[in-house]
């Protein structure tokens, strides 16, 4: 169960970077940039940690897929950008891949 927290502070962390990464204005702003560094490097930390007792692929599959979404939302809501159909039917099919693997997968301690 700890891993489980391991992988979703992984999210969170790689979540923040990325968001910060847009207001990096190409690492030439050193606040966010900063928060980058140091929120990427929390995010492979914990993702590591997660990766001693989760597999490599299932907790990778999470991580990406977790986060794909959770940008693509802030991305939506903070910078007012669009998704069309095909989007929204796309990462509805990565979140749904996420949750079978984490519901069914027999590679995954629940």
């Amino acid at each position: 169960m700890q891993s489980w927290f391991f992988l979703f502070g992984a999210i969170a962390a790689e979540v923040i970077g990325t968001t910060a990464l847009k207001a990096t204005h190409g690492f030439t702003r050193l606040a966010p940039s900063l928060v980058v560094v140091v929120a990427y490097a929390l995010a492979f930390y914990l993702l590591s940690r997660t990766m001693q007792t989760i597999p490599m692929s299932i907790s990778y599959a999470v991580w990406s897929g977790v986060g794909i979404v959770l940008i693509t939302l802030i991305g939506y809501v903070v910078y007012r950008q669009s998704l069309d159909l095909a989007a929204l039917i796309g990462l509805g099919l990565i979140l749904a891949g996420v949750l079978v693997i984490h519901l069914f997968s027999k590679s995954v301690a629940h």
